[in-house]
């Protein structure tokens, strides 16, 4: 059996966490960013993209 392979998305800390909820804070660390302007690469599933909407106003899915 062949394997389907699941799209990849980048997803960039692009605001500071300053200000931001205690909520929002455990988002955007459960994404695994820490630093601003870092980049990390998920599989494109329903909930790493619910957790990108809860915080749309901090992080960027960035194009490859």
């Amino acid at each position: 059996m062949a394997k389907t392979q699941t799209k990849q998305i980048k997803i960039k800390l692009v605001k500071s966490l300053i200000g931001a909820s205690q909520t929002q804070r455990k988002v955007v660390a459960s994404l695994g960013l820490k630093k601003l302007n870092q980049v990390v690469t998920h599989n494109e599933s329903a909930t790493i993209l619910g957790m990108v909407n809860a915080v749309p106003h901090l992080v960027k899915i960035v194009e490859e």
